[in-house]
């Protein structure tokens, strides 16, 4: 089963007030050793995020911006200043927050982190109230299975229970993560999805397609039918 965000999150979050200031701020990172945590309102309700990146800024753009920089650079700078000038967690925080479900995927978390250069992810229920923080040591923890563990998954739940076939038919090493598939598929399509279903099993680091595909037959292919219009 592919593992979800609740499996894996951190419960114990620390969190703070909208308008928490620069100083309790400050010293939240260094006693509790965090680099981000996420903005709550008075209803425990997630609405943003501060993160060393945000208050940095007082510190890098401590000055007026000079010059006459173009609009879009102008507009970037001009908020960067804004944040720089903030005194309260709602004036650096980084809003709307990007989070994530307890049910949602692991794999879902990891890609939001890697499309929104995010380091970590607050956990909201239905209501948006913080319920933990999933980081990228956490999503990369379930690489952290046995090989052993890996080989009979693939055995027993893709190629015996997903697909119905002996799983002596095919060949399943693993080394290090990297899973290495042989034997001969009954169709192409077949040995096709389950290369794939394997690469997605978590904790896969790679898999090497070994299968020997049978030849394509003429019936395989397939052609465009012409309309036969009549004659004018």
């Amino acid at each position: 089963m592919e593992p979800t965000v609740k499996d894996v999150m951190t419960t114990r979050v620390v969190s703070i007030k909208k308008d928490a200031s620069f100083r309790e701020m400050a010293a939240a990172l260094s006693e509790h050793r965090v680099s981000a945590f996420p903005v709550v309102n008075a209803d425990g309700e997630v609405i943003g995020v501060v993160s060393e990146a945000d208050m940095l800024t007082k510190e890098a753009l401590g000055i007026e911006p000079q010059g006459m920089p173009g609009m879009i650079t102008g507009l970037l700078r001009h908020k960067e200043h804004a944040k720089a000038r903030g005194i309260t967690a709602g004036d650096v925080m980084s809003s709307p927050a990007v989070t994530v479900a307890p049910e949602d995927t692991v794999e879902r978390a990891a890609k939001l982190m890697y499309t929104r250069k995010v380091k970590r992810l607050p956990v909201v229920d239905a209501g948006a109230h913080l319920v933990g923080i999933i980081s990228r040591a956490d999503v990369l923890v379930i690489f952290d299975r046995s090989d052993e563990e890996l080989r009979t998954e693939i055995r027993d739940q893709i190629i015996r229970d997903a697909f119905l076939i002996d799983p002596v038919a095919y060949g399943v090493t693993v080394k290090d993560g990297v899973v290495t598939l042989a034997g001969k598929p009954e169709s192409n399509d077949v040995g096709h999805d389950i290369v794939q279903r394997v690469r997605h099993v978590p904790g896969v680091v790679a898999v090497r397609d070994r299968l020997s595909y049978p030849p394509r037959q003429a019936s395989d292919a397939t052609f465009d039918v012409l309309a036969r219009f009549p004659a004018d």
